[in-house]
């Protein structure tokens, strides 16, 4: 399925009534304020968030998962429901593949199907938390850290794989999750554990292409919880810190404790020139990979006020060379639904952090003053930034409102047509 340039021109036309007159009040506020609506709808226009291939079918727990019908059965499939949410809002035009789930049976072709629907391909992802039905050693006791020499080099050999096939398709980022830990005390030497782990990143990273970043996850626990080999992002920034500048942290919102300080974290990153991007999503308790912004929108919107604080500055370039991916699956959405509520959600927070009075702000700070601290912030938070959104979306040649168009085209009842109910996507 493909969404044609009429059907958004027509819900265009159908859904301007009253977003003109919304915009120009928030313009001329705005205005008064001395920031540049204009400015501003570019910005948006420009920022892009990529969308993964494993979040396109629907999610599920251990405990069970609910077919949605219509899933993407084929990466050709994959890339085109990534398509479709990107006609819808214009601000998703790259796929994150995750390999092997997503190893193309011809690159040139699958990097013209993703042209042709004005896509890139963002970060490639590897995976030594499964075994596969055709790799020799299991990864049940770790994989880069593994005792066993013959499974680090195995694990190594499919990082490096990972890389040709990003290489292929125009990638520019490798990001290495590691399940790897124990789940009780004595089963494995820390130490070690993690030296091995450098060992194998140092492999993997000697092939890195010079124009290329790896992106260091990390994760507190799950699926082992006693101990985890990469457990903070304090330990991803060491490891980062020993391979060499092209190696970076990845912030997963969804991988740290409760009531962790993840603003925090993003502004050290950022100070040490080591945050390489995100996995967006939100959580309740742990690593819940809910949308974007449904549980803490505040937190989401700090984490850009850190973000955006040097934005301006034209000498720092932290901002423009993140990578933005999300990282959702849910059990009882449709996820494309999902994935267009997560990237308007960041893109909510992007807009309230760019308005932000940050001349006042740091007045306040210098007089110790908490409370109007507070009052700046909250009153960046609480302005209703939609219209700047529209706009942009509208300069996009995007939809105005994606999730209501993609209700009025019955997107997915199209999707069950052609792929059936039963389609499973592959992948988790």
């Amino acid at each position: 399925m493909k969404i044609n340039k009429n059907q958004i021109d027509e819900h265009n036309r159908k859904s301007a009534d009253g977003h003109q007159d919304a915009l120009r009040l928030l313009e001329d506020q705005l205005s008064k304020n001395g920031i540049s609506p204009d400015d501003l709808v570019q910005k948006l226009s420009d920022f892009q968030v990529a969308i993964p291939s494993w979040a396109l079918g629907a999610g599920g727990t251990r405990f069970g998962r609910f077919k949605m019908g219509g899933e993407p059965r084929t990466l050709e499939e994959k890339i085109e429901d990534v398509g479709i949410i990107h006609a819808l809002n214009g601000s998703s035009g790259a796929i994150s593949l995750h390999i092997p789930w997503d190893i193309p049976d011809d690159t040139e072709a699958i990097r013209q199907k993703a042209d042709a629907l004005d896509l890139l391909f963002d970060a490639v992802n590897s995976n030594t938390f499964q075994d596969q039905p055709d790799q020799k050693f299991s990864y049940k006791f770790g994989s880069l850290s593994h005792t066993d020499s013959r499974v680090r080099e195995q694990a190594v050999a499919h990082n490096k794989e990972v890389i040709k096939i990003g290489k292929e398709l125009g990638s520019k980022a490798l990001t290495v999750w590691l399940a790897d830990g124990s789940n009780f005390p004595g089963q494995q030497n820390l130490r070690k554990a993690l030296d091995r782990t450098r060992q194998s990143l140092e492999d993997v990273y000697s092939d890195l292409p010079s124009d290329w970043t790896m992106l260091i996850e990390y994760k507190p626990f799950e699926p082992n919880f006693y101990s985890m080999v990469i457990p903070d992002w304090g330990t991803s920034f060491l490891l980062a810190s020993k391979l060499g500048d092209r190696a970076k942290t990845l912030v997963d919102l969804g991988h740290h404790l409760p009531n962790t300080n993840i603003e925090q974290i993003v502004a050290t990153l950022m100070m040490e020139n080591k945050l390489g991007g995100f996995h967006f999503n939100d959580s309740k308790y742990a690593d819940d990979d809910l949308t974007t912004g449904s549980i803490k929108p505040y937190q989401l919107f700090l984490i850009f006020c850190e973000l955006t604080d040097q934005v301006d500055n034209p000498d720092d370039t932290t901002f423009s060379d993140l990578a933005w991916m999300i990282d959702a699956s849910h059990n009882v959405k449709d996820p494309l639904e999902d994935l267009l509520q997560s990237v308007e959600a960041i893109q909510i927070a992007y807009a309230r952090a760019q308005i932000l009075d940050r001349k006042e702000l740091e007045s306040a700070r210098r007089d110790n003053d908490v409370a109007r601290a507070q009052d700046i912030l909250q009153e960046a938070f609480r302005t209703d930034v939609r219209p700047l959104l529209r706009e942009s979306r509208l300069k996009n040649g995007a939809a105005i409102q994606p999730e209501i168009l993609f209700r009025e085209l019955n997107v997915r009842d199209q999707l069950v047509r052609v792929r059936g109910s039963d389609s499973t996507a592959t992948g988790l």
